[in-house]
């Protein structure tokens, strides 16, 4: 029996590492495309806003998520990878947000809410918030939070419209879609 040097399985065994090569530089383009739109998104939404800090909170499991994107005012409010402690936030609120719930909250302090939820916002330095559900084919992707962290605030109309116009950009973009 004669060994070639280029044997059938190598040539094989070449082709299924090019074809794994070309699936992993077309999932990492992809995400490095959302990553982009996401970024650019919430830094001009900030900015529009002037609030001290915009992120957005990513679910990897049911009601159990990150935060993945930040746009500061001030990098002392910074929360980048924070998982957060809210064990209020269950089925109970992750339904309303299901359903389309903005929550705008002009002062923590005075806003009838539950104990533990106070207690979180204060942990990330929150006065005032306003959150929008980001809403894919496949449920609740995540949440796109406004804070007001060193005053409380009157979210406007327009705060609200603005905040849902980038929720929409992003759930409806296939690379939100897709991940």
């Amino acid at each position: 029996m004669q060994i070639h040097p280029h044997s059938e399985y190598e040539h094989i065994t070449h082709r299924h590492s090019e074809e794994g090569l070309r699936r992993l530089l077309t999932r990492l383009i992809k995400k490095m495309q959302r990553d982009k739109l996401v970024r650019e998104t919430m830094n001009q939404l900030r900015e529009s806003l002037q609030v001290d800090r915009l992120i957005l909170y990513y679910f990897y499991e049911q009601w159990q998520g990150q935060v993945t994107f930040e746009s500061l005012s001030s990098q002392e409010f910074s929360i980048l990878g924070s998982t957060g402690e809210d064990d209020c936030f269950n089925d109970n609120y992750a339904a309303l947000y299901l359903a389309g719930r903005v929550r705008a909250i002009a002062d923590i302090e005075i806003e009838p809410i539950e104990t533990c939820h106070r207690d979180f916002l204060r942990s990330m330095q929150v006065r005032a918030n306003l959150v929008v559900p980001i809403l894919t084919p496949t449920g609740l992707w995540g949440l796109l939070a406004a804070h007001q962290c060193q005053e409380t605030r009157l979210w406007s109309p327009l705060d609200i419209e603005l905040m849902q116009t980038a929720a929409r950009t992003l759930e409806t973009s296939p690379y939100i879609i897709e991940s």
